[in-house]
């Protein structure tokens, strides 16, 4: 089944490395990548530790999209094009997948449709698939046989306080 976690709240990426984690606790194998992330968060230090899980990430940080000018984007754009056609061929021996931040990346443009669309149709059907960002394109939501809302009510970068290691990455 498809999982989706999404929104402008935290815990996408904590709820989908409690699934993993929750996973690989019961023998599943878990593959994990991140999308728009350089890869050196607590999450992935721990999960690299953990048995049953493998994280294959993009060869190269590109920062955030937002920061990105269009020579940028489209050289992320080709770059994460090559690696989720490799990350998909990697994926069959897998129980659960997680793509963390494909949502945004698809929703910007950085993920085919032609790519990701038929992955999700033929292997949701086969193993379980999260997929976190925050905002789901209705193609997403429609596939999508959880779909969890993260809702930020408050939050303390609001008051300025930066991201803090062990809690926001």
């Amino acid at each position: 089944m498809i999982h989706l976690y999404y929104g402008e709240g935290k815990g996408k990426t904590t709820a989908a490395v409690g699934l993993a984690v929750r996973a690989a606790g019961a023998g599943m194998k878990v593959l994990l990548t991140q999308f728009f992330k350089n890869g050196h968060s607590s999450e992935i230090k721990a999960l690299s530790q953990m048995d049953h899980i493998e994280i294959l990430l993009p060869r190269e940080y590109h920062g955030r999209y937002k920061n990105m000018n269009d020579e940028e984007k489209s050289a992320v754009n080709d770059s994460y094009h090559v690696f989720l056609r490799d990350f998909i061929e990697r994926a069959a021996g897998y129980d659960l997948i997680v793509l963390d931040e494909a949502v945004s990346a698809y929703l910007y443009g950085m993920l085919e449709p032609e790519d990701l669309l038929p992955f999700l149709k033929e292997e949701g059907q086969r193993r379980e698939i999260v997929l976190t960002g925050r905002t789901p394109l209705p193609e997403l939501l429609e596939l999508a046989d959880y779909a969890t809302e993260m809702r930020k009510e408050k939050h303390p970068f609001d008051r300025g306080v930066k991201a803090r290691k062990g809690i926001e990455f």
